[in-house]
């Protein structure tokens, strides 16, 4: 299995085929995901202080937050297949 990796920004990639979903944060049930992630210690903060644009889930249930808009990591994501 061909593992491809995308970049979320400011150097940080994480492996495409893992990615389940990737929303914004600003509804109330995905900032709920976000604090009991944090809480299980299945948060990664990939956003170097700055302001979290996307939330990606995957599918071993860790949440990755980023600071480049849902939309683009989209596009990543469709480029690499």
């Amino acid at each position: 299995m061909e593992v491809n990796l995308i970049n979320i920004g400011f150097g940080n990639i994480i492996a495409a085929n893992r990615v389940i979903a990737v929303v914004s944060p600003e509804s109330a049930p995905i900032k709920r995901i976000i604090q009991e992630a944090r809480e299980r210690g299945m948060l990664i903060d990939a956003t170097y202080g700055r302001r979290t644009r996307a939330v990606i889930i995957t599918d071993s249930d860790h949440v990755v937050l980023s600071a480049i808009q849902p939309e683009t990591v989209s596009h990543r994501l469709e480029d690499e297949k």
